[in-house]
């Protein structure tokens, strides 16, 4: 019996051993991946077509198993048509990168780069002369991107050089410098007589070379490739660029072996004990995402971006899924900027689409409610209050309210003469009258609406709660139930009869947030909680 306890255990020990180090490190990546994952979204709301706060973002949450909602993509997305559509199909007269960068995330969100707004962001790309002009960064970006979804090498009969997979492989390959890794225009005439590698563009290039491991002079060149990374690694496991240790040359390295399926432990790369992983989480700010430099210098954001991915790298390793740049796995996404609402819906409500890309304000950059504010300023549900400003803190009069729920499902508006103090040609008098006419509001008695009064939290739900219905959504509660939900809060006794079931259902839909001691249901709703309501409503019903 002994015997076969002790066996057990050295078998145990064994399969520990034979572990990657990042499925050792579970527990701490997952943590690293949620805390940047909240931080990105945090610093980057909607994102736009770019190298900071656009593609690396989208990258970063869509492969990491961060959880956002659909709409995140789906506005992302908007905003590349966009963009495309003004640009006439172009991105960049001469960094191609750009197309590069587009088609990875498009890729990752499950689009088909051949297919935006009518073009086909690939085509650039079989243009060989004019996607390596920018330097190395021009080949390895070309082939992570095509090979991200096996697209077939697009066809530019402009192109001076039909390019090839194959010669942007031979261009990487003959640009490796004699200690075995890569610069930026090392190997060129352009570059220094004494150039050395950097490991951002050696790592980036080992990236781009992993999946053509099959060519042997691919596979000589990845080990010496690889000998020169770990000549530059430091006792901390780090690696430095231009003199100065920085996160992003770590996340560099660190999605470099992921891709090649090495793993962190591998005796090259642990140095005084210290791992690739150890180095990376050493520039983690806690709750957050990563500094660029330990010193808390440079773009924390685009640090936190790159972490991020590289934490995605991890991450996927240690899952067993597919690495952050194959991406055959990505389902295919709905072609619909927005959702299709749900089945029971009326008729007459619809999805909004983006129309106003990019829309911020300078006063909700921190606020906790900032994703939920531009996810509806974006479509132009809710405006700002002029300079800039949203004003999240300022009431809501019940005429705005009208307005932003009527246009928030889309509805059909026409002037009907509903209330009398509702003038025809004031500028609420549609959003009143349809408001009125669906249901979602009521007067104030004696045919009057009073549209220049405040909301109070508990009218606004009992309002939602009827936009909810006509959105599809389950919104009946029996007695019992209407008691269970606002039990919990100390002052439920207060809540009147009529406001009790909207209040009720919009806190077991979350649409109302429950972690209050107490309702509050008479107190004046602010603009940043009725946004917040909204967007949450939009979200339940599968219309954002």
């Amino acid at each position: 019996m002994k015997q076969m306890l002790q066996k057990g255990l050295a078998l145990i020990l064994a399969l520990a051993l034979c572990l990657p180090a990042y499925a050792a490190a579970d527990q701490r990546v997952q943590k690293a991946v949620e805390e940047a994952g909240a931080y990105v979204c945090q610093m980057v709301p909607a994102p736009q077509v770019g190298s900071t706060g656009g593609e690396w973002a989208v990258l970063g949450l869509a492969r990491s198993g961060y959880e956002v909602p659909e709409s995140y993509y789906q506005d992302y997305y908007a905003v590349v048509e966009k963009t495309v559509k003004d640009g006439g199909g172009v991105l960049h007269e001469k960094k191609y990168t750009e197309y590069s960068r587009v088609i990875m995330a498009l890729s990752a969100i499950g689009r088909d780069a051949r297919d935006v707004a009518g073009y086909d962001l690939t085509k650039p790309l079989g243009d060989y002369d004019k996607t390596i002009w920018q330097g190395l960064n021009g080949p390895i970006w070309a082939l992570l991107a095509l090979d991200s979804r096996d697209y077939p090498m697009p066809v530019n009969k402009e192109a001076k050089t039909q390019a090839t997979r194959q010669m942007y492989i031979d261009c990487i390959l003959s640009r490796q410098l004699p200690d075995g890794g890569w610069s930026l225009l090392g190997g060129t005439a352009s570059a220094p007589a004494d150039s050395t590698s950097d490991p951002d563009i050696t790592g980036m290039a080992l990236q781009a070379l992993a999946k053509y491991q099959d060519q042997p002079a691919v596979a000589a060149a990845t080990q010496e490739g690889l000998a020169c990374l770990s000549g530059q690694q430091d006792k901390a496991g780090d690696f430095s660029s231009f003199d100065a240790a920085n996160v992003e040359s770590c996340a560099q390295a660190i999605v470099a072996l992921c891709e090649l399926g090495i793993s962190l432990e591998d005796e090259r790369f642990v140095k005084d004990g210290h791992t690739l992983l150890d180095a990376l989480l050493s520039y983690r700010v806690p709750g957050k995402g990563f500094r660029h430099l330990k010193n808390g210098s440079g773009n924390d954001q685009m640090a936190s971006e790159q972490g991020l991915y590289a934490l995605a790298a991890l991450w996927r390793a240690g899952s067993g899924k597919n690495s952050l740049y194959r991406m055959d796995d990505v389902a295919a996404a709905e072609g619909a900027p927005a959702g299709s609402g749900l089945k029971d819906k009326h008729a007459d409500v619809r999805p909004v689409p983006v129309t106003k890309p990019g829309t911020t304000f300078s006063d909700t950059q921190d606020h906790p409610a900032r994703t939920a504010i531009e996810a509806l300023a974006v479509r132009g549900i809710i405006n700002g209050k002029g300079g800039g400003r949203f004003c999240p803190d300022e009431s809501v009069t019940r005429a705005e309210f009208a307005a932003i729920v009527v246009r928030a499902l889309g509805l059909p508006t026409a002037v009907r003469g509903t209330f009398t103090d509702v003038p025809a040609g004031a500028w609420y008098a549609p959003f009143v009258d349809t408001a009125a006419a669906y249901g979602i509001i009521k007067g104030t008695g004696g045919g009057r609406f009073s549209p220049d009064g405040t909301m109070t939290r508990q009218e606004a739900a009992v309002m939602v709660a009827r936009a909810a219905k006509l959105c599809g959504m389950d919104t009946e509660l029996d007695p019992a139930a209407v008691r269970d939900v606002l039990a919990q809060f100390t002052d439920y006794i207060k809540a009147p009869e009529w406001a009790r079931s909207g209040l009720a259902f919009c806190y077991r839909e979350k649409i109302l947030d429950d972690s209050a001691l107490e309702i509050g249901g008479t107190a004046v709703i602010q603009r940043w909680e009725i946004a917040q309501m909204l967007c949450r409503l939009l979200e339940q019903a599968a219309l954002l």
